[in-house]
């Protein structure tokens, strides 16, 4: 089995052994666990909306189990590691983030799109200092704090680090792979008060803000991918960010003549607008096709195409936030410029609501030939769980 930056590469764990890791790290330590619920149809975001009790417990007790694993995670490492790993809770910790890899940051390119608010590279824990046992009690913490489902949430995650690993062998060298990757607790996981679980590298930004136990705040969150054709490392199929392409290009296909018309932009884009450094710089006026103006089943295709972003959330927490969005689906604008299969170079959409908003946009490749995407999912109130300076 191959060795990367010191650990050796184990098979991605299925959704069956998240459930049954959480339960039992959670019943060791006395606490109650989540409700394993899976994030699902409109009909499944109504029925959430219809019980906020019940959602708020639910992610009450999530953020509970993400707590007991953060520590858990803590308790394996030495004082050198807790070191970097525990940072204050401030927004130029939380604003640090990038879809650079972290050798370009430290380099001094941070700032703008593609950059990062701190060019002296990521704060936090480097992977590659990590032993097998920390890795795995890491990889417990990110399936607790992340959702379930195939090619989402702790999935998909794995799947950025494969890809990121198939890079690093493909020309991208000892900038790339598994081991560049940081994790960071800003401020003490606890029960009470705000903390933030960050992790990130190339290509993939995770920041999860918990409020007295419960999440209050799930982005910015951003994903990549390089390669964007499907590919095998260490026998694992990498493919992810294609459900999310699929999803935008079948909503976008139901659309008539007219309706495309009208979701299309009059600029081109070479990239998302609102990434690194761009914290809320939300556009004063949305434009394309509006929500109120789909039919039902586009209404439908929309919702899906903003659950492959919310999916990636630990289950309770993202049911509560599709049915937000859900709700406000006949205020959210819909709009693209380029090729309406989202396959290549320059291709680009964008879904903007009163409160969501997600970007995707097609790349030219890096490392690799062929055309990747940047994406980013943003919430125009709960970005840093509201920390905004």
């Amino acid at each position: 089995m191959k060795t990367r930056q010191g650990r050796a590469k184990r098979p991605r764990r299925t959704a069956a052994w998240k459930v049954l890791a959480v339960g039992l790290t959670v019943s060791l330590a006395g606490c109650t666990g989540s409700d394993g619920t899976s994030a699902g149809s409109a009909e499944t975001s109504a029925s959430a909306s219809s019980s906020s009790t019940a959602s708020a417990t639910a992610s009450s007790e999530a953020g509970a189990d993400v707590v007991t694993l953060a520590e858990a995670f803590a308790a394996t490492l030495d004082d050198e590691q807790l070191s970097a790993l525990n940072q204050d809770y401030t927004f130029e910790n939380a604003a640090n983030w990038s879809n650079l890899p972290n050798a370009l940051l430290a380099g001094g390119m941070g700032g703008g799109p593609g950059g990062g608010s701190n060019s002296t590279g990521r704060v936090g824990l480097q992977t590659s200092t990590l032993t097998d046992e920390q890795w795995t009690a890491l990889e417990d913490l990110l399936a607790g704090a992340t959702g379930t489902a195939e090619n989402e949430g702790y999935d998909e995650i794995v799947q950025h680090l494969e890809a990121d690993d198939y890079l690093g062998d493909n020309g991208g060298g000892d900038d790339y792979g598994r081991g560049n990757f940081f994790v960071a607790f800003l401020g003490t996981p606890s029960a009470s008060g705000t903390w933030e679980l960050q992790f990130g590298g190339h290509h993939l930004a995770v920041s999860n803000t918990y409020t007295d136990g419960a999440l209050v705040g799930a982005t910015p969150s951003f994903r990549g991918i390089e390669p964007m054709d499907e590919v095998e490392v260490d026998g694992d199929t990498v493919i992810p960010e294609q459900q999310e392409r699929a999803a935008f290009a079948e909503l976008l296909a139901s659309l008539d003549d007219d309706q495309l018309t009208t979701a299309t932009l009059s600029d081109s884009f070479n990239d998302i607008l609102l990434g690194p450094g761009k914290d809320w710089a939300f556009p004063e006026s949305s434009e394309g096709l509006v929500g109120s103006d789909l039919t039902d089943d586009q209404k439908a295709l929309l919702l899906t195409a903003i659950e492959t972003y919310v999916g990636d959330l630990a289950d309770g927490d993202a049911q509560t936030i599709l049915a937000q969005y859900e709700d406000e689906l006949d205020e959210t604008y819909v709009a693209y410029t380029g090729d309406i299969a989202m396959e290549n170079n320059g291709d680009y959409v964008r879904i903007d609501g009163p409160s969501v908003w997600i970007e995707f946009s097609m790349q030219n490749g890096v490392i690799l030939d062929g055309a990747h995407p940047h994406a980013v999912w943003r919430d125009k109130t709960a970005d840093y769980g509201g920390l905004t300076s």
